[in-house]
C-alpha cells in the first residue's frame, strides 16, 4: 500500500515513462551500464556523499529531469572535480545517456531513474551546491498546476539539501511556469532571486550548451527564461 501511494505521488510530477522503442545500442547500454551508475535510495547515503563517485570530487550538483543528458554530460566534462547526480524517470532519456557514457565513461556522474522527491529525501542535509531544473513539464492546464515540480514542499526539500549560498537554477520556455516559479520562490524564505538587470534573466547561463528541446522551442517562437535563486 505504501508503494502504491508512492507511485501515485511520482506520477503527479512527470507523465509517461517510455516513448518509442529503444535502438538496440541504447537498449544494450541501458542494460549493461545503468546498474553501475544507478543510486539506490534503499541504502544509506555514504559519508561523505562524495564517496558515491568513482572520481574524487569536491562538490556535488543535482540535475532533475536531464532529458537526453546533453547538459548533464557537458557540465560533467567541463567540471571534472564536481560530482553530478542526474534524475530522469523517462527510460528513453536514460538510455540516451547510457549510450553516450558507453563511449566516454564519466566517473563523476551518478543517476536515479525514479521520483526525484525520493532522492531529495535521501540526500543528506546541506550536501548539494547546485540544483538544476531545466525545461520541466509545465503542466499547462490550470487543473494540473498541482503537478508542477516547483511547489512549497519541493522548495523545502531544495532548501534542506542545498548548502548555504547554494543555487537553484530554473529554465523554461513557458511564461506561465516562469511566473509561477518566481512567485513560489518569492514566497519561500530560503530563496532569493539573483537578478542584476531587467534583461539578464533572458541570457543563458555561462557556458550554457543548449539542448535539443530548447532549440525546438526557439524555432517555434517561444523565448526561454533562465532564473537563478540563491539559498539564503
Amino acid at each position: 500500500m505504501a508503494e502504491e501511494r508512492r507511485r501515485r505521488a511520482t506520477e503527479a510530477f512527470f507523465g509517461r515513462r517510455r516513448g518509442k522503442a529503444l535502438r538496440p545500442q541504447q537498449s544494450a547500454a541501458l542494460a549493461s551500464l545503468l546498474p553501475s551508475y544507478l543510486i539506490d535510495p534503499g541504502r544509506s547515503p555514504p559519508t561523505p556523499l562524495s564517496d558515491l563517485f568513482v572520481d574524487r570530487v569536491t562538490e556535488i550538483r543535482l540535475e532533475i529531469g536531464f532529458g537526453g543528458g546533453e547538459h548533464l554530460l557537458h557540465e560533467a566534462r567541463c567540471h571534472p572535480d564536481t560530482g553530478f547526480i542526474g534524475v530522469e524517470p523517462f527510460v528513453n532519456g536514460m538510455a540516451k545517456l547510457m549510450a553516450a557514457l558507453e563511449s566516454t565513461p564519466a566517473g563523476n556522474i551518478r543517476v536515479y531513474n525514479d521520483d526525484a522527491t525520493r532522492l531529495l529525501d535521501w540526500l543528506p542535509e546541506a550536501s548539494i551546491t547546485q540544483i538544476d531544473l531545466l525545461y520541466p513539464d509545465p503542466w499547462p492546464k490550470k487543473k494540473h498546476w498541482k503537478r508542477r515540480f516547483v511547489n512549497r514542499s519541493n522548495l523545502d526539500r531544495f532548501a534542506r539539501v542545498l548548502r548555504p549560498e547554494g543555487t537553484f537554477r530554473f529554465a523554461s520556455d513557458i511564461d506561465t511556469y516562469v511566473n509561477w516559479t518566481l512567485l513560489q520562490c518569492d514566497r519561500h524564505p530560503a530563496f532569493e532571486w539573483q537578478v542584476a538587470s531587467a534583461d539578464d534573466w533572458r541570457q543563458p547561463y555561462e557556458g550554457w550548451p543548449g539542448t535539443r528541446y530548447e532549440a525546438k522551442a526557439m524555432r517555434e517562437g517561444r523565448v526561454p527564461a533562465y532564473l537563478t535563486f540563491r539559498r539564503v
